[in-house]
């Protein structure tokens, strides 16, 4: 099936649409997961057990993108995109949970859900970008998108906290976008219900870097271990009382403001210096849990947030187009799977540790460990810029 110009711009709009209403859903209860758990009388190492979910989230990206990439059915690609915008809907329920353990599930289904959908969603992306709009400007478009929905969740949140008086009214009013996403996301398969990337012939598989590709995955691990979880931050900001409670998504939502104000200029740079765009990165993810965790000053939590959003806008824009360059579009979604699996596990990891480390040894240590962790990545990223000559 050849589609008209404009029925893919409409696709690739309709998708930009179902994630901002997603993010709504998600990053609203996401910026204050933390302190939610806090004030259900969780430890720091179940904040930092947040982080589980996301590993269950980037896990299910391997299996999903195998799938996708073993039956290379249309169909398929949308059946796993439309279940996991589905699980979305369990955020609203966190209204109706007065235990941590509960939260805590609830935040893990949900995460499940976003594995679920993104390596089929990042296909049918990737698919509407190759024939209309630039890989990286079309994921930074996406990107910009789906964070007005990042930036509006926290800050209906925030408001809901402030003027309503409690968590239960602010999960609430994250149940009609959640229904927003999923309606649209069906009306999405129906106006491109076969990828056109499927009917391409080839045997697929890497290009040629595909030494860098290994070492592009220990990259996005390491530097996935030294940035710091969300939860975390807003546990310890509720923790020690540093700013109001409302404060903190608003904190979160400046992050989410930053990423959708630089993720077009970030795309459009990287279609003309390749990886080389993400040469600062491992200096802003150091720098972040040193402003967070080490300071009481307003202003310098307010640029944490700001270089948080930086760090979340590389992963979601140059990050995700470096692996479509780096891969064959046939088996573009068993990477994006692996490379997401990859994060989330090394995510995990150095959160979980980390909610460890603040109970036994305290904010300072975690400081200091989460940013060597970060330095350490950017040994490897210019030996891959140098090899790929990207």
């Amino acid at each position: 099936m050849n589609y008209s110009y404009r029925r893919i711009i409409l696709t690739f709009t309709i998708i930009g649409f179902v994630s901002l209403f997603a993010d709504i859903t998600y990053e609203g209860a996401r910026s204050i997961s933390g302190d939610y758990l806090a004030y259900l009388n969780s430890p720091a190492i179940v904040a930092g057990a947040v982080a589980i979910g996301e590993f269950l989230g980037y896990a299910i990206r391997l299996p999903s993108g195998l799938i996708a990439s073993k039956y290379r059915s249309s169909r398929v690609v949308w059946l796993l995109t439309i279940i996991g915008y589905g699980l979305n809907i369990a955020i609203p329920l966190l209204a109706l949970t007065g235990s941590w353990t509960y939260a805590l599930a609830i935040l893990i289904v949900e995460r499940a859900g976003k594995g679920l959908r993104s390596p089929a969603r990042d296909l049918i992306v990737s698919d509407l970008t190759d024939r209309a709009i630039g890989r990286g400007k079309g994921f930074a478009i996406h990107e910009v998108l789906d964070q007005l929905g990042a930036i509006s969740g926290p800050l209906i949140v925030s408001y809901a906290i402030a003027s309503m008086g409690g968590y239960g009214d602010a999960f609430l009013l994250l149940l009609p976008p959640a229904l927003a996403a999923l309606t649209l996301i069906v009306v999405a398969y129906a106006t491109y219900p076969e990828l056109e990337s499927f009917r391409e012939t080839g045997v697929g598989g890497l290009k040629s870097y595909a030494g860098s590709i290994r070492a592009y995955a220990l990259f996005t691990s390491l530097l996935s271990i030294g940035f710091i979880h969300w939860s975390i931050v807003s546990y310890h900001l509720g923790k020690t009382g540093t700013v109001a409670t409302y404060v903190i998504p608003l904190l979160y939502a400046v992050a989410q403001g930053v990423d959708a104000f630089i993720a077009l200029p970030l795309g459009w740079l990287y279609d003309r210096v390749g990886l080389r765009t993400l040469m600062v990165l491992p200096l802003i993810s150091a720098s972040i849990p040193l402003l967070i965790l080490l300071s009481n000053n307003l202003a310098y939590l307010i640029i944490a947030s700001g270089l948080y959003g930086v760090v979340m806008c590389s992963y979601e824009t140059v990050i995700r187009a470096a692996v479509a360059d780096l891969v064959e579009p046939q088996t573009r979604a068993t990477v994006f799977g692996a490379i997401g699996f990859l994060w989330g596990l090394a995510w995990m990891i150095g959160n979980v540790a980390g909610g460890a480390i603040y109970d036994s040894l305290g904010p300072r240590a975690l400081a200091i460990a989460l940013s060597a962790t970060s330095l350490s990545s950017l040994a490897i990223l210019k030996a891959i810029a140098s090899r790929t000559k990207a």
